[in-house]
């Protein structure tokens, strides 16, 4: 049985998928929180009111996070801008986080001497 650490923050790639899954969950409630504002007539604006400093918060926290796995698993700058570009549509730092798993992205190993997710797979 392989044993996979989904959100392990002792990896760069870890780190990357939890800002990236964090990042879209703070984009749902940002978007409940607007649902709530405007789709009623008389709006609530406290959804905004928190989830709006929230998302502003993880959105940097991503694009430097972003950046680290960037310069770490040494993507090229198409890589780089797209993971980068993610963080502006709703929900698309988790589909990229997929397909970077899926193409390899993060597969080298790091300067740091970590090791890949497919070596540490097959020594388990």
């Amino acid at each position: 049985m392989v044993r996979m650490n989904f959100l392990g923050l002792r990896t760069t790639a870890g780190r990357f998928r939890f800002f990236a899954v964090l990042e879209a969950l703070s984009w749902l409630g940002l978007l409940t929180g607007m649902a709530f504002k405007y789709l009623p007539e008389e709006g609530n604006e406290i959804g905004v009111k928190i989830f709006g400093p929230v998302h502003g918060g993880v959105f940097v926290l991503f694009v430097l996070i972003a950046l680290v796995t960037a310069r770490e698993f040494e993507w090229n700058w198409k890589t780089t801008v797209l993971a980068l570009l993610s963080s502006i549509p709703p929900f698309f730092t988790v589909l990229f986080e997929v397909w970077a798993v899926r193409t390899g992205k993060f597969d080298q190993q790091s300067a740091s001497g970590t090791e890949s997710p497919k070596t540490l797979a097959a020594s388990s």
